[in-house]
């Protein structure tokens, strides 16, 4: 098995992540410091990142209903409330795929499978992610096509790929973009404060009938569905 993905694969981040910690000459196999991106790691070897002997996990995949007022992070320094509170304390570690921020509700993916956090989050692949949001005020018409035409925003510039109107104060958003808080920031330029902001799908995933705080497992076929969407477009 190569590095990048026995170190994705022990819970220690998407393999992007992880090849940071071997360029930044951070692991050790067998004692030896190793830069080398290509190297494999045999059942025999101990690998080491800094002082930690780490091993790889079965692969473990879930959704989350992530809860308004919860963080996505592992420890915050606030001491507010995070997404791994909502776990069973037995798994093996997992990461976010992605984010929502402490006020944002929703579709959330959690896994120590490198090769399906690279397939949903890597620059050049475009995942569909769509959210249900409900606005302070009515919506016009005329922003809907700036929305979709796109503009600058804090993080670059900002577009959505499909917006539908469901009702005055009520859209309902696609994006493929990664940029923090970009509906937020996008509505906020036009006028408009967010009052609730529901992540529904990602890419062929759907959150269904999941209620706050509700998780469950993928099925193979899921993440296999999932691992399909990071083709580029």
């Amino acid at each position: 098995m190569r590095l990048n993905r026995f170190l994705a694969s022990a819970g220690l981040g998407s393999r992007r992540g992880v090849e940071q910690l071997i360029t930044d000459g951070q692991v050790r196999i067998n004692g030896h410091l190793v830069t080398d991106l290509g190297t494999k790691v045999g059942p025999e070897d101990t690998v080491k990142v800094g002082a930690r002997v780490v091993r790889a996990q079965a692969a473990l995949t879930a959704v989350l209903a992530k809860p308004r007022g919860f963080v996505c992070t592992a420890d915050d320094e606030c001491q507010r409330r995070t997404i791994f509170e909502l776990l069973p304390s037995h798994w093996p570690r997992v990461h976010h795929v992605g984010r929502l921020d402490m006020d944002s509700e929703g579709l959330l993916i959690v896994t120590n499978d490198g090769d399906l956090s690279l397939a949903l989050t890597h620059p050049r692949y475009k995942i569909d992610k769509e959210y249900e949001v409900l606005i302070d005020k009515s919506f016009d018409q005329k922003d809907r096509e700036k929305m979709l035409r796109g503009f600058h925003i804090m993080g670059g510039r900002a577009k959505a790929e499909r917006l539908e109107i469901v009702g005055p104060q009520h859209l309902r958003i696609t994006l493929n973009q990664g940029i923090k808080r970009q509906i937020r920031l996008m509505l906020y330029e036009l006028g408009y404060e967010v009052e609730r902001l529901v992540r529904t799908r990602i890419g062929s995933l759907k959150i269904g009938g999941m209620r706050p705080g509700e998780w469950r497992l993928l099925e193979a076929k899921e993440v296999k569905a999932l691992k399909g969407t990071g083709e580029p477009k």
